[in-house]
């Protein structure tokens, strides 16, 4: 069983796939902790009603070094072994994702390393004007460079005549969900991962 918690700042529409998988016992895991950088981010409401500790942390004041300090003594304190990031809309400072390497995974719209650094629908816009005749998500782990990580894996979905950016938005989002719980449970079942994670 790893214990996870959660950064988010949006809506957190994959939580949803993580505590299913939980309660299904298809996930090994325990979510201890949403943070949020947003008060009023829906994903604090969203862990509530699922009886999962949420908490914002208020960035104001502070510089990204010394929220992000922050934030791990947050996380040390709960102990918590894997850091999912959902919808989390701050770049991370060198020092947190040292502190954490190997630690932290997030999900990119796009099959990495194409389209890496682009965000929301500018993703399925690009793919659209590629010409790509598929496109899905992809789970790595965070380091410095953004979307650069290590990936743990992809999952694919055909680009379709006629698509638009929102609508290759929603095909992708129904895969992200499923890859975050696969990719959750493979860390947390590989020896190999799990040495990792202890390492640091």
């Amino acid at each position: 069983m790893i214990r996870i918690a959660v950064l988010g700042s949006t809506r957190g529409t994959n939580l949803n796939a993580l505590v299913a998988a939980i309660k299904q016992q298809r996930l090994s895991a325990s979510i201890e902790l949403v943070l949020s950088n947003k008060e009023d981010a829906p994903i604090l409401e969203k862990a509530a009603n699922f009886g999962i500790q949420s908490m914002f942390a208020n960035p104001q004041g502070l510089s990204r070094m010394e929220f992000d300090n922050y934030l791990s003594k947050i996380l040390k304190q709960h102990q918590i072994e894997l850091v999912v990031l959902i919808g989390y809309m701050r770049i991370l400072s060198a020092e947190f994702v040292s502190d954490w390497e190997n630690k932290i995974i997030n999900i990119h719209p796009s099959l990495l390393p194409a389209h890496a650094g682009l965000m929301n629908l500018d993703v399925h816009q690009a793919v659209l004007d590629a010409a790509e005749v598929e496109t899905g998500c992809t789970v790595h782990f965070v380091t410095e460079q953004v979307d650069a990580g290590p990936i743990i894996l992809q999952k694919k979905c055909p680009v379709l005549a006629g698509d638009t950016p929102e609508l290759l938005k929603v095909r992708v989002q129904e895969l992200e969900g499923l890859a975050l719980v696969e990719a959750i449970q493979i860390i947390a079942t590989s020896d190999n991962t799990r040495a990792l994670l202890n390492c640091t």
